[in-house]
């Protein structure tokens, strides 16, 4: 690069400052602007950050100083309406999760960025998880054998959404990481889920997702958890394997355990099964701080025109699986198809663009 890309941050809450302090340290990019209507927040970004020459309250005012990129952490319902008037300025768009409240937002934004020839991206920050890497890297080589079922727990204590339930807030992140691991989007859905503190706003939520590979997965999202947990279960037909982001050191293990049924004969008394028991290891994962790499590589696709991994396509297809799983609460548990959006014969080109 032969200058930094100026880049401007709508959005100074509760994942605002952590984007802040990613681009600040970025060598090449300058954040040349900070926006948000709390004055108090401006106020504690200014503090923190006197180099940053424009810290405002209206978006608007971003655009007019000049930027190659805008980055969007304000409240869900906002996220498409900001994108679109970005990138109908001519700056290049990173959205952070969820990309937006429905499908037709989520195209709304894929057509102004394919529309100014733009980047548009969406943060679904564990894809760039170097331990999520590895775990990928282990299916696809068939490591672990034939892939018998995921299981996914991402549940804590908070924080609570008037108005959007916990699958929109925690799903995105479990749901990106399903489809990058296995390169491809469930076909089926169902979920049940319990509103504990708000009726209609669900806190806690089961969901079952069911790929064409025929692979099941299960996602248990809960604000209402006494423990922060963030685990993921791989079940082979070779080895299994547990993904715990909360652990700081082995955040992957991999269980040389495996069980198959042998039928001797047609009586049910001689029908047996065949344990393996074998070592638990912990491989080498070297860890960069996932937001880091993510903001990186928005920077780099600012100044050389690549398509993002997570492009604006990976963020709709996230947020069709979530409209498919709201269907399904809505319908009392059953199972639901995934509707795919005019591109939907990206469900491929998905898998393709994750692993570049």
């Amino acid at each position: 690069m032969t200058e930094p890309m100026r880049i401007g941050i709508v959005g100074a809450g509760y994942w605002g400052p952590n984007l802040i302090r990613n681009f600040v340290e970025n060598p090449n990019a300058t954040v040349v602007g900070v926006a948000d209507l709390n004055v108090d927040r401006l106020r504690h970004i200014k503090s923190l950050y006197p180099q940053i020459p424009n810290v405002v309250s209206d978006h608007t005012s971003l655009l007019e100083v000049g930027v190659d990129g805008v980055v969007v952490a304000t409240p869900p319902e906002t996220h498409a309406p900001i994108a679109v008037e970005c990138l109908r300025a001519g700056a290049g768009v990173l959205v952070e999760k969820p990309f937006a409240t429905s499908s037709a937002a989520a195209r709304e934004m894929i057509d102004a960025a394919e529309e100014a020839d733009r980047v548009l991206m969406v943060g679904h920050t564990f894809l760039y998880n170097s331990a999520v890497h590895t775990l990928k890297e282990m299916i696809a080589t068939e490591e672990l054998g034939d892939i018998h079922y995921i299981d996914a727990v991402r549940v804590g204590l908070g924080l609570f959404h008037p108005t959007h339930n916990v699958v929109w807030d925690l799903g995105p992140h479990d749901i990106s990481i399903l489809m990058h691991l296995l390169d491809e989007m469930p076909y089926s859905v169902s979920a049940r889920g319990v509103g504990c503190l708000q009726e209609g706003v669900e806190d806690i939520v089961y969901v079952t997702l069911t790929f064409p590979s025929g692979i099941m997965a299960h996602a248990r999202l809960s604000w209402l958890d006494p423990s922060k947990t963030r685990r993921i279960t791989v079940v082979g037909s070779r080895k299994m394997t547990l993904y715990d982001d909360v652990e700081p050191i082995e955040k992957i293990r991999v269980y040389d355990k495996s069980v198959e049924a042998i039928r001797r004969t047609d009586t049910f008394g001689e029908f047996q099964f065949a344990y393996h028991y074998g070592s638990i290891v912990s491989p080498f994962v070297r860890f960069e701080e996932p937001l880091k790499a993510e903001c990186g590589h928005f920077v780099e696709c600012l100044a050389t025109g690549a398509t993002p991994m997570t492009d604006g396509v990976n963020g709709l297809r996230v947020v069709e699986v979530i409209e498919a799983v709201q269907r399904s609460l809505r319908a009392g548990g059953g199972p639901v198809p995934v509707a795919y959006g005019p591109s939907g014969t990206a469900v491929h080109e998905l898998g393709r663009s994750a692993e570049a």
